[in-house]
């Protein structure tokens, strides 16, 4: 093991922590799970069988400080709100072993009138890159925000 004389913590030569290379503006993006509910949506209808995926979409995440009890908020159409009632256990195994960890612990279940989920996540979309860019342009390293900016126009046009 060495010691980097910058860094408080001790690394195997030639690893360092993603962390510690990035700006402080730049972690507290990363740090607030907000990518993880982006790909949530992005990859429903991937994740999820087809019958749970057309008759819900999700709607929040709401992230606990420690990080451990989140809940995924769900919007079910009107009449199908017992198949993702028996579906909860199923729809949380899939989206913890897409990201490989623990991640959500709770479905929370509204009901909608049936409306276009694509529009609906569109809308998601938009406002959660919003959200991002105004963060995004406090970053000082022009490179850093620059990667962002690319990353965040991908991700619209997907």
């Amino acid at each position: 093991m060495k010691r980097n004389n910058k860094e408080t913590r001790s690394y195997v030569q030639g690893l360092r922590l993603f962390s510690k290379l990035l700006p402080k503006n730049t972690k507290n993006i990363l740090r607030k799970n907000g990518h993880n509910y982006l790909e949530i949506i992005k990859r429903w209808n991937d994740l999820m069988e087809s019958n749970i995926a057309n008759s819900s979409y999700p709607k929040s995440v709401k992230i606990n400080s420690d990080k451990k009890n989140n809940t995924l908020v769900l919007a079910v159409k009107r009449g199908n709100e017992i198949l993702i009632e028996y579906s909860k256990k199923e729809i949380i195994d899939k989206i913890n072993s897409f990201f490989g960890y623990c991640f959500i612990n709770k479905i929370r279940l509204e009901s909608v009138n049936s409306t276009v989920k694509e529009k609906r996540n569109k809308h998601h979309l938009v406002q959660f890159s919003e959200k991002f860019e105004k963060q995004i342009k406090q970053i000082k390293s022009k490179d850093i925000k620059q990667s962002f900016i690319k990353l965040l126009s991908a991700i619209k046009n997907e």
